[in-house]
């Protein structure tokens, strides 16, 4: 047996306590764990992370080792990239007593060696489970960031782009020399430069099990966890992101992908899970805050002692207890100060202001406490306002420094295009920046990230080509998944030849994207968007790691279309400020408001608000608008979202030249009468812009 090494608690200043996790200095590791309740605690350590047996054993005693409900132990000989696991003894211990503890605050797990493969404890392994399970790692990073500095994006000027590490660059046509990793991403960030997005939005790079139900021996368990919402470690970047058998480098590398996006004047926000965590419920595996402290780190029912799930996966993270909050706030900084991430989605977002008995509160310590931590006080927070128990914060999330994911923009904004009658006023409502829910707030339309779609949901090319889900493939009977879609297939369900039912479909897709691109907040789509990819009508493919979910990088006629067309609307977007401009339509007075926004019905009259389906929208671009320096051109938009033309009257045709800038049909809009009147085509929007003329 190795020896086993113990040292003196009270000889060390205290100062170490503020930092858990392992602190490496030269050879000496101090290791930190908060633990309540055991009486004794054993630290392994292996010198490799497939070693089945460790190289040393640590015991910790309460009286050498313990202070308050820190334990905490400095061991000397310790090198960078060595793993290690804790285990505990308690009075009453519900749990095995050969059963590990992957530390909360290890900067890295050590797991499988690539993607897709399992760890399963072979026999001889002196504290077999029959199951997987991680050892933390011991990082010493000394990655050079150069130059890095934050991109700086303001709120009004971003343009977000939501995708996967794995997905962009696994499938085929990517060409990439190692894909599905950060090294592969890398590759890529290129190609998001020349797209015009300002903000790269990462589904989960936490680590986590993506072989989770393969544990679990169930009908799904040839799946894997591909979205990620599952997280295993807050403080650890995914380690099967990192090239196959690097084991330890997923840290460098994560760095190495953040410093190249910065490079490129794009910015990093990742999407984040502190709702839930993976061990899931009652029985759910064991892995880390189950054994050191559940009814602290997890919301529990004291009647029935079974896990809360407010999350719909299983269980709920207590996140306004005092410890929960400390954890929560550490992981927030460590990315920060160590990846120099600038942003962060969360997660269902309204558990985070869920109390410690579930109810929902109006002022949440955690909430308070991020939005007054001096290191993310300069960094990008954005909440996903609801969650899976009924809470639906949408305009009403208790911080005025949060953006917010805006579901009522994307129902509605599918609502009119799919042609449902009676949502005109809803729709203007959601293009000019959603007043009825963010007016009086200080970041204006810019609180509000409007999206069509999201990884969460149909792509933009099936929300065209399918009235319903399709989700047989997640073997779940297709019963999983967003029923009220609001979607139209264009008179098809699936793929087809159809020549005139694939033009309407590009059509239609231009049209969400030329919406979403002129309304007043923050622009996001999903990876694929631009270029038409489909989940062939899967609205839910968090279980589909193969082409359905991944990128793809070919292009057909139609697709290589619908990419130029994205990027016109960008750089249009861009050089336009009555485009970006994140002011709210009353926000100067009714005066003020009805200089700067002008709606005009079809035949020159004024819009029948219940019932049209073709509007005009007049943007002013004058300075005094916008509060800039100079005048900036006027932006005239129309939609026709019938299955009839409409006719409009242009407005000021003696004062302004107005130049069609985009049009959304296959073929150009024509103007008659002198160019006083348009005919907008059946489903169809077109985009014009001028500057007032100079009269001699």
């Amino acid at each position: 047996m190795p020896k086993k090494y113990t040292t003196h608690l009270y000889a060390q200043s205290l100062a170490p306590y503020h930092k858990l996790g392992p602190v490496l200095n030269g050879d000496q590791c101090r290791f930190t764990l908060w633990c309540r309740d055991a009486d004794t605690l054993d630290l392994y350590l292996f010198e490799h992370p497939t070693d089945l047996r460790p190289i040393r054993e640590i015991h910790l005693n309460p009286e050498e080792h313990r202070f308050g409900d820190l334990w905490s132990v400095e061991v000397p000989g310790v090198k960078a990239g060595w793993s290690y696991v804790w285990r505990l003894d308690r009075p009453e211990n519900t749990f095995p007593k050969d059963q590990y503890i992957l530390d909360p605050y290890a900067p890295a797990v050590a797991g499988p060696a690539q993607w897709g493969q399992s760890l399963i404890r072979q026999p001889g392994d002196p504290l077999h489970t029959g199951k997987a399970f991680p050892k933390g790692v011991i990082v010493a990073s000394d990655f050079d960031w150069g130059h890095d500095r934050p991109p700086n994006i303001p709120w009004d000027k971003m343009i977000v782009y939501e995708t996967h590490v794995r997905g962009f660059t696994a499938g085929p046509g990517s060409g990439v020399e190692v894909p599905g990793t950060y090294a592969g991403f890398i590759e890529k960030v290129p190609y998001l430069k020349t797209l015009g997005i300002t903000s790269v939005e990462l589904l989960p790079v936490y680590e986590f099990d993506e072989m989770e139900y393969y544990h679990q021996n169930d009908n799904r368990s040839g799946l894997r966890n591909y979205w990620g919402y599952s997280t295993q470690s807050f403080f650890a970047p995914m380690s099967r992101f990192a090239k196959a058998g690097n084991q330890g480098q997923q840290v460098d590398e994560f760095k190495s992908l953040v410093k190249a996006i910065h490079a490129q004047g794009m910015e990093v926000i990742l999407d984040v899970v502190y709702n839930h965590t993976m061990e899931g419920g009652t029985n759910g595996p064991n892995v880390s805050f189950k054994i050191l402290g559940q009814e602290v780190y997890y919301q529990i029912d004291t009647q029935t002692q079974e896990h809360k799930n407010y999350s719909g996966c299983g269980n709920t993270v207590n996140c306004n207890h005092p410890v929960v909050m400390q954890l929560i706030l550490d992981s927030l900084r460590h990315w920060v100060m160590e990846y120099h991430i600038d942003g962060f989605r969360f997660d269902l977002a309204s558990i985070l202001c869920r109390g410690r008995d579930g109810e929902m509160m109006a002022r949440p310590p955690l909430i308070e406490a991020i939005d007054e931590d001096p290191i993310l006080r300069g960094v990008k927070m954005i909440a996903e306002a609801w969650d899976a128990a009924g809470a639906y914060q949408v305009g009403n999330f208790p911080s005025p420094r949060w953006a917010e994911w805006n579901g009522k923009y994307r129902d509605e904004i599918r609502r009119f295009w799919s042609g449902e009658p009676g949502r005109l006023s809803s729709f203007a409502t959601r293009v000019l920046g959603s007043e009825d829910l963010y007016s009086g707030e200080p970041m204006g339309a810019a609180k509000s990230v409007n999206f069509i779609c999201c990884h969460d949901g149909f792509t933009l090319r099936d929300l065209v080509s399918y009235r319903d889900k399709h989700n047989d493939a997640n073997l779940e009977q297709n019963r999983d998944g967003e029923k009220n879609n609001h979607s139209n297939n264009c008179g098809y369900e699936g793929e087809t030849a159809d020549p005139e039912i694939r033009q309407l479909r590009l059509q239609m897709q231009k049209n969400f994207l030329a919406t979403l691109l002129i309304s007043r907040g923050i622009p996001m789509i999903p990876a694929g968007d631009e270029r038409g990819r489909t989940q062939k009508g899967n609205n839910n493919a968090y279980c589909q790691d193969n082409e359905l979910s991944w990128l793809d990088w070919t292009l057909d006629a139609d697709r290589k279309e619908l990419l130029s067309f994205f990027k016109k609307l960008i750089r249009l977007r861009e050089c336009m400020p009555a485009l970006h401009f994140s002011g709210l339509v009353h926000d100067q007075g009714r005066e003020t408001a009805h200089a700067r926004v002008r709606w005009i019905g079809p035949s020159n009259r004024d819009p029948d608000w219940g019932r049209d389906q073709a509007v005009g929208l007049r943007l002013s671009g004058k300075a005094e608008h916008l509060g800039i320096k100079e005048d900036s051109e006027d932006i005239l938009i129309f939609f026709n979202a019938s299955a009839k033309p409409a006719k409009f009257h242009i407005p000021d045709t003696d004062k302004f030249k107005w130049k069609m800038r985009a049009y959304t049909t296959h073929n150009r809009v024509h103007r008659s009468n002198l160019g006083t009147v348009m005919t907008a085509k059946p489903q169809s929007m077109v985009v014009f812009s001028a500057k007032a003329k100079v009269l001699s």
